[in-house]
């Protein structure tokens, strides 16, 4: 099963929990978050994954959105 997930970078506080959850996600050099192998993308389409469904559940600000 796939799922769409969405990164909203002006939402990102750069706290740095989403990518201790998922390796899908990496930093800008300014901390905000995009995606580890896209660094352009603001939306990819992903086989779903729990551990990227958890660091979209504990992101503080709901910068991460699964869609």
């Amino acid at each position: 099963m796939s799922m769409k997930v969405t990164l909203i970078p002006e939402r990102c506080i750069a706290c740095g929990l989403c990518q201790t959850y998922s390796d899908l996600f990496d930093y800008h050099d300014n901390g905000i978050v995009k995606f580890a192998s896209a660094e352009d993308l603001l939306e990819k389409e992903i086989i779903q994954d729990a551990s990227v469904l958890e660091a979209i559940k504990n992101c503080p600000t709901r910068a991460l959105i699964k869609d």
